[in-house]
């Protein structure tokens, strides 16, 4: 017997311009599109299985401001923008540069091949590039309008092509898409992103899933508090030559105490279990998410392995080690499980994967009576390497746990309950995230090291402005929501040569946009550090990741 307890965790950052409001990257309303409204859908098609949903409170605030704009249609995002524009040739060299850089961002072989019309837009601009430098100027504006039709198509989900006629119809037209066809496109991609909230709601309020949260903008907690926490897990790690962030343990409270209020505004009741961003735990980290009255928390395997030796199992519950306020119950993903579905599993036919995972499942049933076994991951980033999305793979998947005679899902919060009396203390905590077990890829080397000693900079202006008394209220929560973004652990993940150096340039701008915007509001000079790139290049050969990021 053996509870398989799923946690899939929705996540974007802030991709809005500090300062105008407007969206430099898509990936919230893509993502919306294609994974969150397809997670969704196979929990409705499949009312017996129980799982935990993590909820971001950035995020929601983006899909609440895309339902804004669907509604107002005051359009913030560029790519609705020239979506519903009604004649293509007036379409400003800004936003085809913009359509043709973002365009063909997608896995390819899954995304972009399976559609005859959508290559021959790629071929088309690959030939126009390798002309002469004014060869891109032909492209019509028809030409516009149908990638920008495509780009959304491409990224819709498999509910969304299967429940409806508009998606289906699209695609089979395959191109001069006129300006109904994309109106009625948008409209029925408005009407997906504004249901998603209540539909996550109703699946909870009917007991299928648990929903938790991650606290405010997503901070890496445990170096917000202490820099040093970095060595436990590799001593050898160069800090910041800022000996601390400054506040950090009061700037965690207020992301915590933010993503409760998100929660139960949104959802109705206030969480009961918090995912750590980047399942990143220490110490002080913990009995902060004790002392704010959650019942559970989690991380991975390689951080209990360090906390607690190699022999380690993550087949049941854990107490919070002695001195941690409260009752709380820690639970440690299975790596090896988890991964299988986040990255080896698209490579194999769907059918064979859920047959495959349900029998590694039933060795560890077998192994281990009353095994919970908690399989984290994105709940997003993954299924773009699946055919089809993942739907053959999940559907067979689902369909085999809803009818398995030894395997039951449930949510983290029920395992916590109900193996209460199974969990063993923990007897220290090695600080650590899901990353390795280490907090390597967000601070150690020199690009990511910079990039905090700049925060630490802005933030001990921040803290001299508000202690002043010279803001208004109204000017000190515009700088506290300012900061909460610039703390986002996503800028120090992108810093570093191991990845994409287009995305890392994208992502190098926001954050310095963002920390401008902050000495803005403060009505202070810019440094003119934030005119050069934080990124110089040489990431740590430790650095990198096992959740895939959009790009």
């Amino acid at each position: 017997m053996a509870e398989l307890a799923f946690l899939w965790h929705m996540h974007q950052p802030d991709y809005r311009h500090p300062e105008t409001g407007q969206f430099v990257l898509p990936w919230v309303l893509l993502h919306a599109i294609k994974d969150y409204a397809d997670m969704a859908g196979h929990l409705e098609r499949h009312p017996a299985i129980r799982c935990t949903v993590n909820f971001v409170p950035v995020l929601l605030d983006q899909i609440e401001d895309y339902g804004d704009q669907f509604a107002t249609r005051r359009w913030r995002d560029p790519l609705l923008a020239i979506a519903c524009e009604d004649n293509p040739e007036r379409l400003t060299a800004p936003q085809r540069a913009w359509l043709l850089d973002m365009a063909f961002r997608c896995h390819a072989p899954t995304m972009l091949e399976p559609f005859a019309h959508y290559r021959r837009l790629r071929d088309i601009y690959a030939f126009a590039k390798a002309q002469d430098g004014a060869g891109l100027d032909y492209l019509s504006g028809q030409y516009f309008a149908d990638l920008a039709t495509w780009f959304l198509l491409a990224w819709t989900g498999e509910t969304l092509r299967r429940d409806g006629p508009t998606i289906p119809a699209l695609m089979a037209r395959g191109d001069r898409f006129g300006h109904a066809d994309r109106e009625c496109l948008v409209a029925t991609l408005g009407g997906v992103v504004r249901n998603l909230v209540p539909r996550y709601r109703a699946l909870a309020e009917r007991g299928q899933i648990e929903l938790s949260c991650t606290p405010g903008s997503h901070p890496l907690a445990p170096l917000l508090i202490d820099f040093a926490s970095a060595r436990e897990a590799l001593p050898d790690s160069p800090l910041p030559a800022a000996p601390a962030y400054p506040g950090g343990r009061t700037r965690v409270a207020a992301h915590i105490a933010a993503a409760r209020e998100s929660h139960t505004r949104r959802f109705g009741t206030p969480p009961a279990g918090l995912w750590p961003a980047e399942g990143a735990l220490s110490g002080a980290v913990l009995n902060q998410i004790a002392e704010a009255g959650f019942a559970w928390t989690a991380s991975s395997h390689s951080v209990l392995k360090n906390s607690a030796g190699p022999q380690a199992g993550t087949d049941h519950p854990w107490a919070a080690p002695g001195g941690v306020p409260g009752d709380l119950t820690l639970f440690f993903r299975n790596e090896r499980l988890s991964d299988l579905i986040g990255f080896e599993y698209a490579k194999w036919h769907g059918r064979d994967a859920a047959q495959h995972f349900v029998a590694e499942l039933e060795v560890v049933g077998h192994r281990t009576p009353n095994a919970v076994v908690p399989v984290f991951l994105d709940g997003e980033n993954a299924w773009e390497y699946y055919p089809y999305n993942a739907w053959y793979f999940f559907e067979d998947l689902y369909e085999a746990l809803e009818s398995h005679p030894t395997i039951t899902t449930t949510t983290l919060g029920a395992a916590a309950r109900s193996h209460a009396d199974r969990r063993q203390p923990l007897p220290r905590l090695t600080a650590g995230s899901w990353v390795y077990g280490t907090l390597s890829t967000w601070i150690g080397d020199a690009d990511k090291n910079r990039a905090w000693e700049m925060l630490c900079d802005a933030k001990q202006c921040a803290d001299r402005s508000l202690d002043s008394g010279r803001l208004t209220p109204e000017e000190r929560e515009a700088v506290l929501r300012r900061l909460a973004v610039c703390e986002s652990s996503d800028w120090f993940w992108w810093f570093g040569d191991y990845n994409p150096p287009q995305s890392v340039e994208c992502f190098d701008k926001l954050f310095r946009d963002n920390l401008r915007a902050l000495y803005r509001l403060l009505r202070l000079p810019e440094p003119v550090s934030l005119d050069h790139p934080v990124s110089q290049g040489g990431g740590s050969p430790e650095s990198g990741g096992t959740m895939r990021r959009a790009n």
